[in-house]
Parts: structure tokens; C-alpha cells; sequence
């Protein structure tokens, strides 16, 4: 008996290829619509569905191969009865198929789709065969990915398409219709505002890259990027240089990157273990980048560093004065490539442009289950203020403020920073009470701490975090009120001329 081969792809990457070949292996090529109109213009013979149905596709396509000749011969397994049964009805076995879906994720990813659009790109059929054979492994062979057809056809060739690589097929079969029903369950639930946060809550990835080991070298680990990713951020960044990407080195290079784009000054941030050690803001990135690094350059050696605007040979030329582990940035002048390619080792990534904030949500796993919360993207302007001090701040101290706000929402709670002209001078992160993050960021800080700013994630429950502050000199406080005691730390403030203002608006980052 003939073999059988359905072809019915919405990616026609190396179609004609791969219909060439199976050909060449004494197959006969079924098909639909599209896909055999490329094939016949390539002289490939081809046999259309509807020829076997004996039935036309119909309403506009949508019913094409939903039919028992082309289901029973995907299904039946190559057993005396099952083979008797499709003989009874006329039915040839379907040993290969070749389907890939609907371009759904790349239609509701465009700007101005329409709901009637996207939900035109709900593949039926094909889902339904592809399930169809990955169940049938035993007997048929399933192809989703194009990038599989040239070693489809030597393991054919060689016969060596034993039943493991055919599971091996079906596993990614039945992953590839998970990952396409998760992206119609996330955008159908995403039209419904009540919906927000579904009973079922559908969570897939692609693997970007396997790595060496996680958090330490006992624990395997790998990189996966989330369905339906488009925008600036390190799941679809590219490496231009340097060394294997490290577990450690992504999770830096995320709080790096996200506390930059907070920016929209030029603006430069070093981290060590998703805290910054360094920030800054200035006139020019080489500018930026230095203050950053100087306001701590011992914990800053080996840093992460993230930088706001496309990299010019100047920074770039600052950047390899000293061991840096990764640099992530929009974009990197062709000159500054060239210097930084002086360290072969430094991971140098680029996102493209930082202005699109993406709300989206925050999945963080526990043990035997995971959260999920809206990102954290709140943001503060100075009319959000409220001045609860006798004190007033200037302009200028209400943009130093705004400065160190933006900093410490990015650091580990409990969470204390202290800046001064743009610059970080002290961070005191995640410690258990608030009065020793502040006396960690104030020793930082030390003789520079006099007319600097202190910004803290969560309200002071007493007054003494105020009264260690005024200690050391500092101008203004920044926090988000609401505790009990607020009143307390109002009068001391007063006590001492601070300014210190309220955002109502709490950053705990756990």
C-alpha cells in the first residue's frame, strides 16, 4: 500500500522541500487549499483533501479536513481490525503529518486587530489532526515544526524513525496545540475586564536556552520566554558578545534593566544580586554611567550594569575600564561594539527602545503552586505629593525626591536609599527592620549624607528611622505614609526642618 503524507501548513517555511522529499520516498502528498496550490506550483503531485472526502471545503475554509476519511486514516492503528474496518469504508492510512495552526499570537499581536479578525485565526482542523496523530505516535509521524523537516526526512531515509523519535515528535505536537490554546484562553479572558484573573490561570514559555545551572551549580535550570513576548525586555533581548547568559546573570540584568527604563533622563544603573548598588542621572550617559558606578565602585566591580539610551564610544570606552559582568541598553553605536568587543567575556545585550512600559502580570512560583500579580508599574509625579511637613521643598528637592523614589521601589525590602544630586550615596536593602536598612544606607552615605534625600518603600512605624536621618544630616524624606504613627514622625521631622512628603503609594519588593 501507498504511503500517505498530509500537508496542510499556515508556515510554508521549506514546505516545498519537504513535500519534494517525502515524494522522492514514495509517498503521496495530501493537501489543502493554500498549501497545495504552492506545492502544485512547484510541480509537486498532490492529491487535494477534498478529492478523498469527496466533499468541497466549506463556509469560507473552515471545514476542510473535519471528516472520517481523513480522521480514520490519522487514527487507525495498524492493527487486523482496525486496517479491516478502513478497508470497509474506503479509507487509506495517513502515515506523516505535516500541520502547523493559524497565525493566531501574530494577529492579535498587530495594533488594531479586530476581535472578529482574531477569532477567524482560530485553527479547528488543524489542532484536531495534529492531536490526532501525536495520539496515534505509535503508527504516524507529526511535524509542527518546519525546522524539523530536513532530519524528518534522513530518519525516513535511514529508517530510523523508530517509535521513540515518533514520541519524542508527539510530545512536541501536543506542546505546540497547549501553547496555541493558552494564547486564545489568555486573549479571549483579556477582553473580559471581569475576568482578570481567571479560575484556571494558563502559563507557557518557549525555551530560549538551557543553562549551565541555576542559582548555584547543584541546580539545573533554563531560560524560557513567555508566549506573545513583543517588547524591550530580557526574555527577547539580543546578546551581541560575550559569555553564556548565567541564571544569576538574567535575574541581574531583569532588575537592571527595569529600574533604568524607570528613567526618563539619561540614566545609568549598576547591580549586584537584583539590588542597586549605583544609580545615576546626568547630561550624558558616559556621565550617568560614571556616577553610578563611582557612587559605589567596590560593590560595582563585577556589576550588572543598565544604561537608558544607545551606547556611544565614550561610555562605551568607561565601561571597559574595569571587570563588568553584563551591560544591557536599547541600542550600541557601531564604534562602541568595536571597544566593548576589547572584553570578549562581557555579555552585552540589547532590547531595542525602553519607552513602552508593559503592565502585564508578575508570576513568582512557591512550592506546589504560583502567584500572580499585576507588575508593578505605579508611578509618582509631584502633584501626587503631599507635603506634611512645616518645611517646603523646592523644585529642585521634589525632583531629588522623585529620583530616589524611582530607586528604592527597584530595592529588596525593607528598603532605604539615600541620593544627592542624581546619584545614589547609600541603599540599605532588605533588612528586617526599617531602622537598620536606614543605617546601612546612611553609613554608606557617611560625610555626603549632609543635605542629601532619603526615600524609603514603606512607612516609618516609628520615628527613629526621621531621627537617625536628621543625625546625619539629611534635607528631605520621601515615603509613603499610612502608619499609625505618622504623627510621630511628622513632629520629629519638624523638630529637626526636614522636609519629608508623602506618595501614598508602597513599594515592598519581596
Amino acid at each position: 500500500m501507498q504511503k500517505r503524507a498530509l500537508i496542510s501548513v499556515s508556515d510554508k517555511t521549506g514546505v516545498k522541500e519537504f513535500a519534494k522529499g517525502l515524494v522522492v520516498l514514495g509517498y503521496e502528498i495530501l493537501s489543502t487549499g493554500g498549501t497545495a496550490k504552492v506545492l502544485e506550483e512547484a510541480g509537486i503531485p498532490v492529491t487535494y483533501v477534498s478529492e478523498v472526502t469527496g466533499f468541497p471545503e466549506i463556509l469560507d475554509g473552515r471545514v476542510k479536513t473535519l471528516h472520517p476519511k481523513i480522521h480514520g486514516g490519522i487514527l487507525a492503528k495498524r492493527t487486523q481490525d482496525h486496517l479491516a474496518q478502513l478497508q470497509q469504508h474506503d479509507i487509506t492510512p495517513i502515515d506523516v503529518v505535516a500541520v502547523n495552526l493559524y497565525p493566531f499570537k501574530e494577529t492579535i499581536s498587530k495594533p488594531d486587530v479586530t476581535m472578529e479578525e482574531a477569532i477567524e485565526n482560530i485553527d479547528i482542523g488543524g489542532p484536531t489532526m495534529v492531536r490526532a496523530a501525536a495520539k496515534n505516535y505509535e503508527h504516524v509521524l507529526i511535524v509542527v515544526n518546519p525546522e524539523r523537516y530536513e532530519e524528518v526526512l534522513r530518519n525516513l531515509e535511514a529508517g530510523t524513525a523508530d517509535v521513540q523519535y515518533r514520541l519524542k515528535l508527539a510530545a512536541e505536537a501536543f506542546t505546540h496545540t497547549a501553547q496555541y490554546d493558552s494564547a486564545i484562553s489568555r486573549y479571549l479572558n483579556d477582553q473580559q475586564d471581569e475576568n482578570e484573573f481567571p479560575v484556571n490561570y494558563v502559563l507557557t514559555g518557549q525555551k530560549v536556552q538551557q543553562l549551565r545551572y541555576g542559582e548555584n551549580p547543584h541546580q539545573k535550570a533554563a531560560f524560557y520566554r513567555l508566549e506573545g513576548v513583543d517588547h524591550a525586555c530580557v526574555a527577547a533581548a539580543e546578546q551581541l558578545q560575550g559569555k553564556e547568559l548565567s541564571y544569576n546573570n538574567i535575574m541581574d540584568v531583569e532588575a537592571a534593566l527595569e529600574l533604568v527604563r524607570e528613567f526618563t533622563d539619561t540614566a545609568a544603573v549598576v547591580i549586584k544580586h537584583t539590588n542597586p548598588c549605583g544609580v545615576a542621572q546626568a547630561g550624558t550617559l558616559v556621565e550617568a554611567y560614571r556616577a553610578a558606578f563611582n557612587a559605589d565602585p567596590i560593590s560595582a566591580f563585577g556589576g550588572i550594569v543598565g544604561l537608558n539610551r544607545k551606547v556611544d564610544a565614550r561610555t562605551a570606552e568607561a565601561l571597559v575600564e574595569t571587570f563588568l559582568e553584563a551591560v544591557i541598553a536599547p541600542d550600541y553605536e557601531p564604534a562602541a561594539l568595536q571597544i566593548l568587543a576589547r572584553k570578549p567575556n562581557l555579555r552585552v545585550l540589547a532590547v531595542g527602545e525602553l519607552s513602552r512600559q508593559v503592565p502585564g502580570k508578575q508570576v513568582k512560583s512557591v512550592n506546589g503552586g504560583f502567584l500572580v500579580q499585576d507588575a508593578d508599574t505605579g508611578q509618582i509625579s509631584p502633584e501626587d505629593l503631599q507635603v506634611v511637613t512645616r518645611a517646603q521643598p523646592t523644585k529642585r528637592e521634589l525632583e531629588e525626591l522623585l529620583f530616589a523614589w524611582k530607586v528604592v521601589k527597584h530595592v529588596k525590602s525593607n528598603a532605604i536609599v539615600v541620593t544627592k544630586n542624581y546619584q545614589t550615596l547609600g541603599v540599605g536593602a532588605g533588612q528586617m527592620n526599617r531602622v537598620g536598612a536606614a543605617n546601612i544606607a546612611l553609613k554608606q552615605a557617611g560625610d555626603r549624607a549632609r543635605g542629601a534625600f532619603l526615600a524609603s518603600d514603606a512607612f516609618f512605624p516609628f520615628k527613629d528611622t526621621v531621627a537617625l536621618a536628621a543625625k546625619a544630616g539629611i534635607t528631605a524624606i520621601i515615603q509613603p505614609g499610612g502608619s499609625m504613627r505618622d504623627e510621630e514622625s511628622i513632629e520629629e521631622a519638624d523638630r529637626h526642618g526636614l522636609v519629608m512628603v508623602f506618595t501614598g503609594m508602597r513599594h515592598f519588593k519581596h
